[in-house]
């Protein structure tokens, strides 16, 4: 019986070769795509909001604020490159001229209901925050030990519920007793706020788990777990209460090697390169690279997610929907765009001075990825490691960027449970 042989060196090139030029054809079209949009949408934004909508299909806009990526401009588009949105701009300063009547509360692509505005009635905006309080009685045990503190921060398009409905149900009896949780809905995800004057950069999410977590609970020390955008933002508070951070444990994280010069640039063409396969590759390529078609997703879906919601739980004829679905439509176009570029783009030039930090105040690091992760190479783990000498790297073998966490609840609890040890320990020894 012969052995099956791999396909000969010329097919292999041939293939490659197809896939460049079928994506070269198919993202040529794209971009012609987003430059209809994008007059679209400026007509409809007038007509709807009394204005055209600002956008970033210029590359002339300024970008005063130092912290917004240079993606959100730098994005070439070989149509508006060649000019076919000059009578846009020419009709958009006629329609500036004329006043704006009316206060709207959101945008008109945007999902009304109550779930999705609710946020507007409350006066001090905050996160919205999931406390799993121990279970006794006291904060302190009979011994004297002060209660464990850890903050979890979901990824992009994700919510609180990563960690509710697995982490939260699969802990010890003794981190139940011991150790008081705090999941959060990121600015601009789930159930908290999504400001339309917000770029959702990486200090205004610093600020809102400031204002929401750290501070009315008045944390002096914690934990955190972040998973794939929210380490990013793990990063940036460890670096800022180094001195509270006991331990940090990134999942998947992001974090590629690249100089502080063009750092966003070479984020967005690793985690997002313009090519057709993989399909999540793809799919993150076109809602990074084109703001005006990801909002027409987003109208699509993301504003009609009561009527897909009806239609999903007739068709499978289950009364709750998995919570990875109902989350994929709990944010704004304009809160998950700006998030993407500001955070995971435009926090590129940040990691390696947040790592340092973490290494100089020796916090506890701990990397956890899947080897089969088609959204985060698992490059960034190694890479973490090179930073960190003595940071934890543990590659699940056959898991991805999801199932690194679902699936395995109970292994990866307990992975958590090990990395926060130690620290309660020395705790222990210290009192």
């Amino acid at each position: 019986m012969s052995l099956p042989t791999s396909p000969p060196k010329w097919a292999k090139e041939s293939a490659t070769t197809f896939h460049i030029a079928l994506s070269f054809i198919v993202f040529l079209f794209l971009d012609f795509l987003e430059t209809f949009l994008c007059l679209l949408f400026r007509f409809l934004d007038h007509y709807f909001e009394g204005k055209p909508s600002r956008c970033y299909c210029e590359n002339t806009r300024e970008l005063e604020d130092v912290e917004v990526s240079e993606t959100l401009c730098g994005r070439r588009n070989v149509f508006r490159e060649m000019g076919f949105l000059q009578f846009a701009r020419k009709r958009e300063e006629h329609c500036c001229s004329k006043k704006v009547g009316g206060h709207v509360t959101h945008r008109w692509s945007d999902c009304g209901c109550e779930c999705c505005v609710s946020w507007m009635k409350i006066g001090d905006q905050k996160l919205h925050v999931v406390v799993k309080e121990p279970s006794q009685s006291s904060i302190e045990d009979t011994r004297g030990n002060p209660t464990e503190n850890v903050i979890f921060l979901h990824g992009f398009l994700g919510s609180s519920s990563i960690w509710t409905e697995t982490v939260f149900k699969n802990h010890s009896n003794h981190v139940k007793d011991n150790y008081k949780l705090f999941a959060a809905d990121l600015l601009g995800f789930g159930r908290s706020p999504k400001p339309r004057d917000s770029l959702y950069t990486l200090r205004d999410h610093l600020e809102m788990i400031e204002k929401s977590v750290i501070t009315p609970f008045d944390l002096k020390s914690f934990h955190l777990v972040a998973h794939s955008m929210g380490c990013i933002i793990a990063l940036a508070v460890s670096a800022k209460y180094a001195k509270f951070v006991k331990s940090v444990t990134l999942v998947a994280p992001p974090v590629l090697p690249c100089s502080e010069d063009g750092a966003s640039f070479t984020v967005l063409n690793r985690l997002a390169k313009r090519r057709l396969w993989p399909p999540l590759l793809f799919g993150s390529s076109v809602m990074s690279w084109y703001e005006h078609l990801g909002r027409c997703i987003c109208f699509l879906f993301c504003r009609n997610h009561r009527m897909w919601e009806s239609i999903l739980k007739l068709l499978t004829r289950k009364r709750d929907l998995p919570f990875l679905v109902m989350d994929l439509t709990k944010h704004t176009h304009h809160s998950a765009w700006h998030s993407m570029h500001n955070v995971i783009c435009g926090g590129a030039k940040y990691n390696d001075d947040y790592l340092k930090i973490l290494v100089a105040n020796g916090v506890n690091v701990c990397v956890i990825q899947g080897d089969k992760d088609e959204v985060v190479p698992v490059g960034c783990s190694i890479y973490i490691k090179k930073k960190v000498a003595d940071a934890q790297v543990k590659i699940i073998p056959n898991a991805d960027h999801n199932t690194v966490i679902f699936g395995r609840e109970k292994e990866f609890t307990l992975s958590l449970e090990e990395i926060w040890a130690p620290s309660a320990d020395t705790n222990s020894v210290e009192e």
